[in-house]
């Protein structure tokens, strides 16, 4: 049994070492095979790495997955793994053989015969360059001779140990770059982070005296193969013209797969202008340009935008990607800014941060310090020019605004005593706004306002605020007669509120006592004008009755006169007063003299009258007056009767038409009259 295990073990042994000289090679399909050929008819290779046309040494052509016959009595074959590169990982690439870079070169350049570096004769026989290649591998795996090339990727190293030290160190150094560079992953610039890239590119053509950054290329060449997609193909950069060095092009928003090796990238913040600034650009790149400024201005040059200089037109509100390596941006306000003469207060611009009072010294020898405040503002449009002529505006506030400001202030100071400051403070704004505005414009500036405070005291005059006080003082004085005439009317006010109150509280009862003196105020008036009827209808009355009496009076008078030039005169008159007077006798003594049975006597002969006593009477009188002799039985004579007749006719007319023939004056008239002849007529008896 023993014998059978040996001889079957010598069987298998023998297999092997006539697989082994017969040279089957098993690779699986994740490795491959690298050939070292140990000797050739050829001969062995000098100064080169790879064999190219069957020498001894390193074969360019790997062997991939499966069984090779390679005889180790010639060659030797190196099993390695195939390259893998993660998804969105960048690999580079060191190339061991191939044309030595020439001394201005930094990596090796791009050929394009090479399949990406995975078929090594053809970089070689191409003219592909030793040392780091400026073809970048991109994700994916890759059967690369790792004896012609050496990748580097985040995770590790591919190659071929050679025993060689200063190669492992050089590959070693070159790794930590790129790590430190974060180079195996692309750049990517977010757009929400508001950054913007500057390349700094290691390859190439340095830049010519007196450049600083390196202008953009590609961009005016009809060529399309110069363009370099942002630097993303350093073969068409450097074919374009493109220098080593930063570079005036930026990166804006994107990813971008750059060889680090190649270029490097720093992220700056873009230029970001609010609203009310302007930025004006102070080129330090870009040809010469003509001056736009006029001949007249005599502070500096004004260029177009992209030339060296200060741009005419500056940079609106917004977001640039602005390459500050290449200028400078200076933001400019356009709003209106106030600078204060005032210490320890500032505004956010820190323009007036240096600014302090004025130092007066008054007409009165007192020494105030007077705050100042400047509303000014600039215009866009003149904003280059205040840059071009004082660089900044924090040196245009301290250069020239400061002092023009105060010089301004203590000539008026001199001037003027420290009421006058005091009580003048808006006429002196008026006129320091309207003289300096003029002033400031000579600096392209525009002046809205200019705002004086209280002076206060300095350290060289401590009177200042006893003056004050004596102002404070009698200002209060004024303001408390002016509160005591309104506390006064306040007074007065409330008195007539609390008149207003009561009134309202006894309303009710001043209503119906109203009610109660309206209703017998128009009581009274109605008695009032009963009475005055009634007063009326009496005067009327009494009037008519006096009337009535005038007018019997009247024909009395007329009667009697014409009795008395009928019958003799003055006599007859006599006769009527002594009549009266038996009438008014016999009406005191209450005598009856008219009989209570009348007996007519019969008929007259002239109308069937009957006769009565007055009538009696009146005949015998006027018998008697006129010399007629009669008994009691005789009437009369005719003319008697006549007399007698008319009279009593007249009366009964003049009753009757009394009211209508005669008016007031004409009573008054007659009374007179009457009253005159009886006056007469007593005197003359």
């Amino acid at each position: 049994m023993v014998r059978y295990l040996i001889e079957a073990g010598i069987i298998v042994l023998g297999i092997i070492i006539i697989l082994k000289l017969i040279g089957i090679r098993i690779i699986p399909n994740n490795k491959i095979g690298i050939v070292e050929k140990w000797w050739s008819s050829k001969g062995s290779l000098k100064a080169q790495i790879i064999a190219l046309n069957g020498e001894s040494g390193y074969q360019p052509q790997v062997l991939r997955g499966g069984i090779h016959f390679k005889t180790p009595l010639m060659y030797k074959v190196h099993i390695c793994p195939l390259v893998t590169i993660p998804q969105g990982q960048i690999a580079y690439v060191f190339a061991r053989d191939g044309e030595p870079l020439e001394p201005t070169e930094t990596l090796g350049k791009l050929t394009n015969e090479g399949n990406n570096f995975q078929d090594t004769k053809a970089f070689i026989e191409n003219g592909g360059h030793k040392g780091p290649q400026t073809e970048i591998v991109r994700e994916g795996t890759y059967a690369f001779n790792l004896a012609q090339f050496i990748i580097l990727t985040e995770d590790r190293m591919y190659y071929l140990p050679m025993e060689s030290k200063s190669e492992e160190v050089a590959i070693n150094k070159m790794s930590e770059i790129l790590t430190q560079r974060d180079a195996f992953r692309p750049i990517v610039i977010k757009g929400s982070d508001d950054k913007v890239g500057i390349v700094t590119v290691h390859d190439g053509p340095s830049l010519q005296s007196g450049d600083i950054i390196a202008p953009i290329v590609g961009e005016d060449s009809k060529n399309k193969e110069t363009y370099h997609n942002n630097f993303q193909d350093p073969e068409n950069f450097l074919r374009a013209g493109g220098f080593r060095g930063r570079q005036y092009q930026v990166l804006v928003d994107g990813t971008y797969f750059i060889n680090r090796l190649f270029a490097t990238v720093e992220l700056i913040d873009k230029t970001i202008i609010e609203v009310g600034y302007v930025g004006v650009v102070v080129s330090y790149t870009g040809s010469k340009g003509k001056d736009s400024s006029g001949v007249e201005y005599k502070h500096g040059e004004l260029v177009q935008n992209g030339y060296r200089g200060v741009w005419e037109d500056p940079l609106m509100p917004g977001k640039y990607a602005f390459n500050t390596y290449a200028g400078k941006v200076i933001m400019i306000p356009t709003t209106n800014v106030i600078l204060k003469w005032i210490s320890d207060q500032n505004g956010n611009h820190l323009f007036d941060q240096n600014l302090k009072e004025v130092g007066l010294i008054t007409k009165d020898a007192f020494e105030p310090l007077l705050p100042v405040s400047v509303v000014m503002h600039i215009d866009y449009k003149k904003a280059p020019l205040v840059i071009q002529r004082f660089g900044n505006i924090k040196m245009l506030v301290d250069q020239t605004l400061d002092p023009m400001v105060s010089a301004y202030f203590k000539n008026i100071g001199q001037n003027k005593t420290l009421i006058d400051l005091i009580r003048q403070r808006n006429e002196i704004q008026e006129q320091s706004s309207k003289e300096m505005k003029i002033k400031f414009e000579h600096y392209s500036l525009e002046l809205e306002e200019v705002l004086i405070g209280t002076p206060s005291s300095s350290r060289n005059d401590n009177k200042i605020e006893f003056i004050l006080a004596q102002l404070r003082d009698r200002q209060i004085a004024t303001e408390q007669i002016q509160t005591y005439s309104t506390q006064q009317k306040a007074a007065e006010k409330e008195k007539e509120l609390r008149e207003a109150e009561s009134k309202a509280s006894q309303q009710k009862f001043l209503t119906e006592s109203e009610i109660n003196i309206q209703i017998e105020s128009n009581q009274g008036k109605a008695e009032f004008q009963r009475s005055l009827q009634e007063a009326s209808k009496i005067k009327a009355i009494a009037e008519a009755d006096a009337e009535r009496e005038a007018r019997v009076g009247i024909g009395r008078a007329i009667a009697i006169d014409e009795q008395v030039k009928a019958y003799g005169g003055p006599q007859y008159q006599v006769l009527q007063d002594v009549m009266n007077k038996f009438t008014q006798s016999i009406e005191k003594a209450g005598i009856d003299i008219v009989p209570k049975t009348v007996i007519t006597m019969g008929n007259n002969e002239n109308g069937g009258e009957g006769a009565n006593a007055f009538n009696m009477l009146l005949t015998l009188l006027m018998g008697e007056k006129l010399g007629v002799d009669f008994d009691g039985t005789k009437v009369e004579n005719e003319n008697v009767r006549k007399i007698r007749e008319a009279i009593f006719k007249s009366m009964e007319n003049e009753s009757k038409d009394i009211n209508k023939d005669l008016n007031k004056d004409d009573l008054v008239e007659v009374k007179m009259q009457d009253e005159t002849k009886r006056q007469s007529a007593s005197t003359k008896e």
